[in-house]
């Protein structure tokens, strides 16, 4: 569960990735996208004659899944009728086809996902109780990107690693501006929009490195707006002014030291040498 955009199906794609699976197919379904008369079909198939134009037998999702993995997501928009043949299907390990009347056992690992609480989507009688306590063999909540900024580099690798092999591009990363600019965004379309603005990245960029100027306008523009002033006033000290600035980058990071090295264009050793002599300097008046 989690908001739109926050990842859901690329973590169902890395479970299925890791797993024994991996080498049987991954089949995804949207079931918001698709006509409540036609969900139904698409999930479990039809036989030949079944209906008016189906002129020929067609596999459903959880044939085409079979020893692989099936994702559901938006699961809470199913209608009720077929939320009650969906749990029959992950109860019995079996189904049949629209028309059929034999049973087609199938192995398949069922993610599913839904962009609301479930609890309150039981509640709201969007979510079957049975189907849920059904699925709910293992929760995963999926925090927005804004409350897990330390997903935000490795996210970025990932999307800038397929649409290099996509594009045949050989983007090698991003500036440190450029992700200064990123990691002070607050990303409210979350994984979807972090891959979309990659995309169209790698696309413009012309060199080896993603720089501001390859980022959509509104988000420089946002990133230049929150981006923080380190004031001094006359009389400050070097040593202060420096202390100021380190504390400054760690608060900007995270506390992510290394982040916060490459900011100041210093190796992490020399940052862990100054934070140990501004601490000591510090503490030397009161010995």
């Amino acid at each position: 569960s989690g908001q739109s955009g926050t990842g859901k199906e690329l973590v169902a794609q890395t479970i299925h990735q890791l797993s024994s699976r991996a080498a049987f197919p991954f089949v995804a379904i949207n079931c918001a996208a698709i006509p409540e008369t036609l969900l139904e079909n698409e999930i479990f198939g039809h036989e030949r004659g079944a209906f008016t134009d189906a002129a020929e037998r067609r596999q459903g999702c959880f044939e085409l899944a079979d020893r692989g993995t099936l994702f559901l997501d938006e699961v809470a928009e199913m209608r009720p009728a077929t939320q009650v043949k969906l749990l029959r299907v992950l109860q019995e390990r079996a189904f049949r086809r629209l028309g059929g009347r034999e049973e087609q056992k199938v192995d398949v690992r069922v993610i599913a996902a839904t962009n609301m609480d479930p609890l309150l989507a039981v509640q709201q009688g969007k979510l079957r109780d049975d189907l849920y306590y059904r699925l709910n063999v293992f929760a995963i909540s999926l925090p927005a990107l804004v409350d897990r900024r330390e997903d935000l580099p490795l996210l970025i690798q990932a999307f800038l690693n397929e649409f290099n092999a996509r594009n045949g591009r050989a983007i090698a990363g991003v500036s440190h501006e450029a992700m200064r600019i990123l990691e002070q965004y607050s990303w409210p379309g979350n994984v979807r929009e972090v891959r979309n603005v990659i995309e169209r990245a790698t696309i413009l960029a012309d060199g080896q490195f993603i720089e501001p100027r390859h980022l959509p306008p509104a988000l420089v523009e946002s990133g230049e707006k929150v981006q923080p002033k380190l004031e001094l006033a006359p009389g400050t000290t070097v040593e202060e002014a420096e202390r100021r600035l380190i504390q400054m980058t760690l608060e900007h990071t995270g506390d992510n030291k290394t982040r916060a090295a490459e900011i100041l264009g210093i190796s992490l050793k020399t940052l862990h040498n100054k934070l140990n002599k501004l601490r000591l300097r510090h503490r030397s008046p009161c010995a």
